[in-house]
């Protein structure tokens, strides 16, 4: 990075595919609340509503999916940036203006908004499964596989970085691939967001094969030239977050570390009274803390109310209060750090960093309570079964079938391969190098791959289930 970031650049509102000559579609919204308009309604977003939070689906409204917590998400975001922005308004008046502040907020709200788009079924676990399959297929199946199709066109070897990419699978990573190029509107560059956008959702600023190390990184192979528009726009480079990633990462911590007791509560397997005694107890010796307890505490319920109801009262008290300290403590850090976070050398802290104790206590409620119940472990088996066996199908499938096998749906590799939805292989065969399109023998090992884990890893919890059991013959259509 060279010099100061500026927030000129920051709040870029360009797009890969900018409408050159055209006026502004609306002049009444700036370009973040463009990219919000354009998302909210999209597939991708649906999809959220029938993707576990923590708890299996419910028949019921009482837990959250991935869509409520990303909508919690987003409003807490868009309020951390308006407080942020008011308060450079007063200390860096000379570069940020109120103007900015309504753009920081849109963009956190969008950014909130998408921040979950890229997790694949059964949530983290999923993720784990995913990550697992893949280190055993590159142990076992591919060298194979290297031996046995190595004369092909399309069979040219993977490099470390598309290995990687695989082996450490994370949905934060594939939020930035849906939106660039899978959330396919009229081309390939997908929802084509603002740079400003786009820079915020990339959580680690690096590659999987970076010094910083493969088990967290922020980008694809296949998303390289994208990622370097992104640093060349805004200013950003190699281990530089963007400064509103700090403050989209403490929202997400914010909303889930207290949804999560809120809803282990209502479903019965956190015992309140027990909890927030033992919350107390650890945290007696700090008066902020105390402080906070005796705020929750003198936060009276209506006697009127039966036990239960009572208890969710009080726990709502908590989520709501807690939220607020959070909240508080979130841009007080922000403002407090701003000049390190604005030359760069804040690094990878979470700018909650000084409550890391009192987080990791409320992240541990919900641990210890809920992660190890029966219906969460129920979720989390059925899901390991799911996905590693569509990746048993769909992997070799894909990889060592023709073009005139796949285009042949008389037989299994043509079926298998129909099914696949048709923006992912639209994707898949655009080449991005040329601008052309690609036939189905010339997509190289890599981007197949991509093609898969793209189709797998973006269905909903019900989809994966219902196709793995008419793939199986256990249901039919």
């Amino acid at each position: 990075m060279a010099g100061r970031l500026t927030w000129d650049r920051l709040l870029s509102e360009d797009r890969t595919r900018m409408d050159s000559g055209k006026a502004k579609d609306n002049p009444f919204r700036n370009e973040f609340e463009a990219d919000y308009d354009r998302i909210v309604g999209s597939s991708s977003v649906r999809r959220l509503q029938d993707k576990a939070q923590v708890f299996p689906l419910q028949e019921n409204d009482f837990t959250r999916t991935r869509l409520t917590h990303s909508v919690e998400v987003s409003a807490l975001a868009r309020s951390l940036g308006k407080a942020v922005g008011k308060e450079l308004e007063k200390i860096d008046a000379e570069n940020f203006t109120a103007e900015k502040t309504e753009k920081l907020a849109s963009l956190l709200q969008v950014a909130g908004l998408i921040h979950d788009l890229g997790n694949p079924p059964f949530g983290h676990y999923g993720e784990t499964v995913i990550r697992e399959w893949f280190k055993r297929w590159f142990e076992n199946d591919y060298k194979i596989f290297e031996r046995t199709r190595a004369n092909l066109k399309d069979q040219v070897l993977l490099n470390q970085q598309e290995k990687n990419d695989f082996i450490f699978f994370d949905g934060n990573v594939q939020n930035l691939r849906i939106v660039t190029k899978l959330q396919t509107l009229n081309d390939e560059y997908g929802a084509n967001f603002t740079y400003g956008t786009l820079s915020t959702i990339i959580k680690y600023p690096w590659s999987s094969v970076s010094k910083e190390g493969a088990d967290k990184f922020g980008y694809f192979a296949s998303e390289g030239d994208i990622i370097q528009k992104l640093w060349e726009k805004t200013g950003l480079s190699e281990g530089i977050r963007h400064p509103a990633t700090y403050l989209l990462e403490a929202a997400d911590d914010i909303a889930y570390k207290t949804a999560d007791i809120e809803d282990g509560v209502k479903k019965g397997y956190i015992c309140w009274k027990d909890e927030y005694t033992d919350l107390q107890n650890k945290f007696k010796e700090q008066q902020c803390y105390v402080d906070l307890f005796h705020m929750i505490s003198s936060k009276k319920t209506d006697d009127n109310m039966d036990v239960s109801e009572r208890t969710l009262a009080q726990v709502r008290n908590f989520r709501n209060i807690v939220q607020t300290y959070l909240f508080m403590k979130a841009k007080e850090k922000f403002i407090i750090s701003y000049d390190k976070i604005m030359n760069g050398e804040f690094g990878n802290q979470e700018i909650l960093v000084d409550e890391t104790k009192f987080i990791k206590a409320l992240k541990d409620i919900t641990k210890r309570n809920c992660f190890g119940c029966q219906e969460v472990l129920e979720l989390e088996l059925v899901g390991d079964k799911v996905l590693k066996t569509l990746l048993d199908i769909f992997v070799p499938t894909i990889l060592n079938s023709t073009q005139e096998e796949i285009d042949n749906t008389k037989i299994y590799a043509g079926k298998l391969y129909k099914i696949i939805s048709s923006n992912f292989k639209y994707i898949a065969r655009h080449d991005y190098w040329t601008g052309g399109y690609r036939k189905f023998n010339d997509i190289p090992i890599y981007d197949k791959l991509h093609l898969v884990v793209d189709y797998i890893s973006g269905m909903t919890d019900s989809y994966a289930v219902n196709l793995y059991k008419k793939l199986l013959g256990i249901e039919l259509p």
